[in-house]
């Protein structure tokens, strides 16, 4: 035995030494051989586990490569367990038919890729299977695919290997399509995928192809102001929860407290109670078992609950009014900023009594053009109405309460309505009022409303009209790889295939939402790793060079996704909801400003075609799949250089991406960055999206009021659609899965 495993160490010595020339092994060689010295009793597995754990003890800043060291050592030992687990001899990728019919006979596998796909087809593309692709993992890259995202048999042994993931993605997401281009694209999605160019979002990654669980990564509903719309909101809450999705709920349409019940005055308990029933849902149904539920509630910034809905996360004060467990966002109006600004009275109304005296919601309107508008004119409507009863207070008073809970617990995110609506390429069709668990998706919402409820034939019949239930389907872009390659223009086309597919296979639990997927088939093809591809081009964050490249980039993506659905179109036909929409009128791109020869050329192109896609670009945060991927998360500054990934049990040395002499001074720290060069760059990042961005603030814990008060006058006026947290040295904020990509 002791031969064995000496055997081991030197042979994994000397692939280090062959594959890795530049790591130091002196240390490592001694760890080793000081451990054989200590005893004699070592097993294969032990000596294996020693020399992974002496290599990730190495990763450090100074020695960034051992991290891949230490991936290949953990690779080699998912081979065997897989080899195992499948019956067969010999370490490495087996037979993918054998896999495929040992987990459909567990149930894991979908029954359906081995009914619509051929025992030859699946041979065929088992040969493009390239394991050499493993070798681009980080280990904290496939230490996190491995434990969250790869199939295993239902006692959770390993089965599935990384290349047999990314080619069982590929292979659901093109089961529809026509049998003589469906290879072609399958292997397409598959170079795109196994180059790591692209993740799918979480939900996709862990559920393509499985029997269970659904493909898209979060929802956003609308409650309407009646307890059928309250209670049935928190039962499709759970249901989506339940797959796997996140959601985004907007309450402002409930009336608030002491507004009165079928003309009872001063009986209503307002919307904290309504949260309390929804906080219960996220803790109770969790997502599939592996987190609890994740629910972002959003409330209008004139509300007259507002200020107890922004005490709702807060570490004191009445524990029966807080939900700890939600996250909050607030829908702010053109309007408030300026009274912000100017040091004005702001007016809180009941929406209830707004709809009952004033014959409209003030909530359906939004100001059309910046400083005029729908919006303006109602509130001042409602102001100057002497029969409607309202509360006055100094706007300012309202900022001070969103930034002590902001400092406190990172939330709530701003989420500014006119600057969403405005730019909204379908507001033919109806407005958003809200955003999503990650303050990225903007697409038109509405309630759903019980018409009738009755028997027939002994049975109850209920019948509903649908409202908007948006549906987010996200996957992103690795920027650093995909530019440095130079394969967007490749890339771009089989990636907005493969989530327009989505849309085609996904089960939701919860009929509009389904409905409305079909509708506007919207999509949210986003990025991930923008830090990581600024430090490989050379570019300071706090640089004009950076802010104009980012501006550059972005036009490329969008310019590329916008053809890739304009195409997709003329293949497949155009959405439902097209016909009277931006993309239609060509709107969308006078608003832009996109008058360069190639832009008409594509506007044009869209004319004649249509677009497949409603909405079409969304950044999410992406930090689970940007480490997987080896990069750094969304447009996110890294925190450090290096730094402990904690998982439940363990932690693991991580470093920046591509850490090197020449990239070590483009990595600065997000709390060193002045945050007005992030908002100027999101700025020229958000022209060319056409829904948004999940950008976080990020501030000292020490912040004077007055300058996070400027962070957030500089983000409306410089025309984000939202902010994500506030992220302070002090908070300590846990990431939610749910909508990354």
């Amino acid at each position: 035995m002791i031969q064995t495993v000496q055997n081991i160490a030197e042979e994994t010595l000397q692939v280090i030494q062959t594959e890795f020339p530049h790591v130091e092994l002196a240390s490592f060689k001694k760890k080793v051989k000081e451990a054989l010295a200590e005893r004699q009793d070592w097993t294969e597995e032990q000596m294996q586990q020693l020399l992974l754990q002496a290599a990730v003890e190495r990763i450090s800043s100074s020695e960034p490569d051992w991290t891949f060291v230490a991936a290949r050592l953990y690779l080699s030992e998912l081979y065997k367990q897989a080899a195992k687990t499948r019956g067969e001899t010999v370490a490495k990728y087996g037979c993918f038919l054998s896999l495929i019919r040992l987990l459909v006979e567990e149930g894991v596998y979908d029954p359906q890729l081995l009914t619509a796909y051929t025992q030859e087809e699946i041979v065929e593309l088992s040969e493009i299977i390239d394991p050499g692709k493993d070798k681009l993992f980080t280990y904290i890259g496939i230490v996190t695919l491995s434990e969250r995202y790869l199939a295993g048999t239902l006692d959770k042994q390993t089965a599935e290997l990384p290349q047999e993931r990314w080619l069982i993605i590929a292979m659901t997401l093109m089961i529809n399509e026509p049998k003589q281009k469906r290879l072609e694209y399958i292997k397409e999605a598959y170079w795109a995928l196994s180059n790591l160019y692209m993740t799918t979002a979480t939900p996709t990654l862990a559920n393509a192809g499985k029997s269970y669980g659904q493909l898209s990564s979060c929802f956003i509903d609308t409650v309407d102001d009646s307890l059928q719309s309250i209670f049935d909101a928190n039962t499709d809450a759970a249901n989506l929860s339940k797959n796997g999705g996140g959601l985004g709920i907007y309450l402002g349409k409930i009336r608030s407290q002491g507004s009165d019940i079928k003309g009872f005055k001063n009986v209503s308990s307002g919307v904290i109670p309504w949260m309390k029933q929804l906080n219960n849902t996220a803790v109770s149904v969790d997502q599939l078992g592996q987190r609890q539920g994740a629910i972002a509630v959003y409330l209008d910034i004139w509300h007259r609950d507002i200020f107890s809905f922004l005490e709702t996360r807060l570490n004191n004060g009445d524990e029966r009014r807080r939900t700890h467990d939600l996250f909050t966002g607030v829908t702010i109006p053109d309007l408030f900023m300026e009274a912000v600004e100017k040091r004005e009275d702001w007016y809180l109304f009941d929406p209830h009594e707004i709809r009952k005296v004033m014959g409209f919601s003030l909530e359906d309107s939004f100001d059309e053009r910046k400083g005029e508008g729908t919006f303006r004119r109602r509130y001042n409507e409602c102001i100057s109405h002497p029969g409607l009863s309202k509360k006055v207070v100094p706007a300012i008073d309202i900022m001070k309460a969103i930034m002590i809970s902001q400092l406190e617990t990172g939330t709530p995110y701003m989420f500014y309505r006119d600057t969403v609506n405005r730019a909204n390429p379908n507001k033919h069709a109806g407005m958003v009022y809200a955003s999503n668990l990650c303050t990225e998706i903007f697409q038109n919402m509405s309630p759903t409303v019980v018409i009738e409820e009755k028997s027939e034939d002994g049975k109850i019949i209920i019948i509903k009209d649908p409202g908007d239930y948006v549906v987010c389907n996200l996957s992103s872009i690795s920027l650093a790889r995909t530019v440095m390659d130079d394969v967007l223009e490749r890339l771009i086309p089989i990636q907005v295939r493969m989530l327009d597919n989505v849309i085609e296979i996904n089960t939701i639990p919860v009929l509009q939402a389904q409905l409305t997927n079909k509708k506007y088939r919207g999509i949210g093809l986003g990025t991930f790793g923008w830090q990581h591809l600024l430090a490989l081009k050379g570019f300071s964050w706090e640089s004009e060079e950076a802010v104009d490249y980012c501006d550059e980039l972005y036009e490329t993506i969008a310019f590329l996704t916008i053809q890739a659905s304009a195409e997709l179109a003329a293949e497949k036909g155009v959405y439902p909801a097209y016909a009277g929409s931006d993309w239609e009128t060509g709107d969308y791109f006078e608003r832009r400003g996109y008058d360069a020869p190639n832009w008409l050329e594509l506007k044009e192109k869209v004319k004649q075609s249509g677009m497949r896609n409603g909405y079409l670009l969304a950044v999410a945060p992406n930090s689970s799949t940007a480490l997987i991927a080896g990069s750094t998360a969304g447009i996110d500054p890294i925190f450090r250089k290096e730094y402990m990934e904690e998982k439940k049990n363990y932690k693991i040395p991580v470093t920046a991406p591509d850490l090197s002499a020449q990239t070590t001074w483009y990595y600065k720290s997000v709390y060193s960055i002045d945050q007005h060069w992030s908002i100027r760059q999101n700025a020229k990042r958000q022209r060319h999206i056409d829904q948004g961005v999940s950008f976080n603030l990020y501030v000292r814990n020490d912040i004077k009021a007055k300058a996070l008060l400027q962070l957030h006058l500089d983000a409306w006026q410089s025309g984000l659609k939202t902010t994500y947290y506030v992220r302070s040295t002090a908070s300590d904020i846990e990431d939610c899965e749910s909508c990354h990509s």
